[in-house]
């Protein structure tokens, strides 16, 4: 893949959209439907040409574009909990990019859930249950366990807890995807004005 600024801030748009549904169905019980099969969906897909294939189109990302573009440029409104969420992917990802047999695991899992597709919907309740086990099994023995934050009464749903599992699984496959782009948390720390004019203009294309 091309290591460019665009491919780049679509790759980190996946991770701050996944943290910011995470959050969502976390205090409120739901997210936007279609966002959230956009991130469940890229973890679907392997041989993927481009960052934006990965992600359908550039419009499957823009809820995370613009949550982005927030944190980077709003000081005042920077949410902190997103922020925690995303920084917490980024340290789950490395980590797991030196355990190759788990990283077989969740792949070998992926294509498993993938292939019954047939009889459950990527949105069907037992898909979401299928990837809420996965991560439960692989990336919850890593560690750092990412604490969410929320309504008690939504976090006890085990529909909402599964998706807000599957959705974190989504944010490390953006995370990796970010890497293999040549993304980095310097990058994000002393690059944070190229990556708010990429938000921008890519925005803006839209």
């Amino acid at each position: 893949m091309m290591h460019s600024k665009f491919d780049q801030t679509l790759a980190l748009a996946g991770i701050y959209q996944a943290a910011s549904l995470v959050k969502q169905i976390a205090n409120t019980g739901s997210a936007n439907e279609a966002q959230v099969e956009t991130s469940i969906e890229s973890l679907f897909r392997f041989d993927a040409d481009t960052v934006e294939a990965v992600f359908g189109s550039i419009a499957g990302v823009s809820h995370g574009l613009r949550v982005l573009q927030q944190q980077l440029t709003d000081k005042s409104r920077r949410d902190i909990e997103i922020t925690q969420y995303v920084i917490s992917l980024m340290l789950l990802e490395r980590k797991l990019a030196r355990r190759p047999e788990v990283l077989d695991e969740i792949e070998k899992r992926l294509k498993e859930i993938e292939a019954q597709f047939d009889f459950f919907s990527l949105n069907h309740p037992n898909t979401f249950a299928k990837l809420g086990q996965l991560y439960k099994d692989t990336i919850s023995n890593i560690g750092p366990k990412i604490i969410v934050s929320g309504e008690q009464p939504y976090l006890s749903n085990e529909t909402n807890a599964s998706k807000v599992r599957a959705l974190l699984l989504a944010g490390i496959r953006s995370a990796v995807l970010w890497q293999q782009c040549g993304g980095s948390r310097w990058q994000l720390l002393f690059g944070r004005r190229a990556y708010q004019r990429e938000c921008e203009r890519i925005l803006a294309s839209l």
